[in-house]
């Protein structure tokens, strides 16, 4: 830095960054040309801007902004429209291939487009497709070694001409592998090499200038996510086959997650005879730390449950309940749930009408009571 040339000598040297503005505008490249490091240099505290703030900064003009945010929602959105005037045979032929695929879906694209394949990938995996993307610049130097004739390659590109992409094209007919082309220009490369063809093309770009894929990338964005879901439903895939690739998250544990793997069993419930005392009701419950008892016939069945707050209630109209026997307060009629149910339709079960409840009786095929489904624990257990 001592080889910096500045005439304010005695001036305050904050450190900046060489991609910075100042109000003065300074001539920055005679400051910085003697550098031995040009990373970092400093200048005058009162000539510095952050790197993004330049001079003349212009104020946001509300309208414009809100305007052009429209104008491209707008644009897009009939680009997604228009899509749906132009499903065929074609598209009815690429879900025949996909379904009848022994292999697997190979996805590929470049730029923009591979962004989109690889988020379809995605989509195609989780919905009963195995599926994965191959870089089309690595295909080149290896990675096409994954695709085999018993796959299908799935090829992204708007022009159907990227470089890159058609290298590829002739070592993957070569495999046997059959293609299906998502392109914008339908006489392309890619659409000669192509088994089934789907059109994206799109009247303009969102972008002012016609050249940021935004309306295109868009569209087909859309449109492989329309093939994924028509193959998902011709597969007749379920949500039990959703929940079995999706074990982990919160989607995943009110999919599989069952009753069963969160009741309260053993020692952590509480069950009391029909002719106990609230007395000893509550203190079981206590033992139990729950928050509410199974009341059984002489043959183990239930009869009927009752809550702290059964109690509580019950001492508030008379302060001697507590040498009441349970059958006198408890509920007759509690909502009930086997143990093989998934664990979110309990949670629904007490959230539903007529009033929201914190505990239900887990009961067998016998009517006997097996376990309790508490609010607390299913809420620890992530189902929300």
């Amino acid at each position: 830095m001592q080889n910096a040339k500045c005439k304010m000598k005695n001036a305050k040297w904050p450190r900046c960054h060489p991609m910075i503005a100042c109000d003065r505008g300074l001539n920055l490249q005679s400051e910085i040309c003697n550098l031995k490091s040009p990373n970092l240099f400093r200048l005058p505290q009162n000539l510095c801007y952050n790197a993004y703030v330049m001079k003349d900064n212009p104020q946001v003009d509300r309208i414009a902004v809100l305007n052009r945010a429209a104008d491209v929602l707008r644009m897009e959105s009939a680009a997604v429209s228009a899509l749906a005037d132009r499903l065929g045979n074609e598209f009815v032929h690429a879900v025949e291939m996909i379904l009848n695929c022994a292999g697997r879906l190979v996805i590929t694209g470049m730029g923009k487009s591979g962004a989109i394949g690889r988020k379809l990938a995605g989509t195609f995996s989780s919905t009963g497709t195995p599926a994965l993307f191959l870089h089309p610049a690595e295909g080149v130097h290896g990675d096409l070694g994954v695709v085999t004739a018993d796959d299908v390659v799935l090829a992204f590109s708007y022009s159907g001409e990227s470089e890159e992409l058609v290298n590829i094209l002739p070592a993957i007919a070569r495999t046997g592998a059959s293609i299906i082309a998502m392109v914008g220009n339908t006489a392309s490369t890619l659409a000669s090499y192509s088994q089934s063809v789907l059109d994206v093309s799109v009247e303009r770009e969102a972008c002012p200038f016609n050249l940021a894929p935004t309306a295109s990338t868009t569209a087909m964005l859309a449109m492989g996510d329309a093939l994924a879901l028509a193959v998902m439903e011709s597969r007749r895939f379920t949500r039990d086959d959703f929940a079995r690739i999706h074990p982990a998250g919160a989607l995943g544990r009110r999919l599989l997650l069952r009753v069963q793997d969160v009741m309260r069993t053993g020692d952590a419930m509480a069950i009391v005879p029909e002719g106990a005392t609230l007395h000893d009701v509550l203190f079981c419950i206590t033992r139990a730390g729950a928050g509410a008892a199974c009341v059984v016939d002489k043959n183990e069945k239930l009869v009927g449950f009752i809550t702290d707050g059964d109690i509580r209630r019950s001492l508030l109209k008379d302060e001697g309940a507590l040498k009441r026997e349970a059958h006198e307060c408890m509920s007759r009629s509690p909502k009930i749930i086997s143990p093989d149910r998934l664990a979110a339709e309990g949670l629904k079960m007490m959230e539903g009408p007529p009033r929201q409840i914190g505990e239900i009786p887990v009961l067998d095929e016998e009517g006997c009571p097996v376990g309790v489904l508490m609010l607390k624990d299913l809420l620890r257990a992530g189902i929300f």
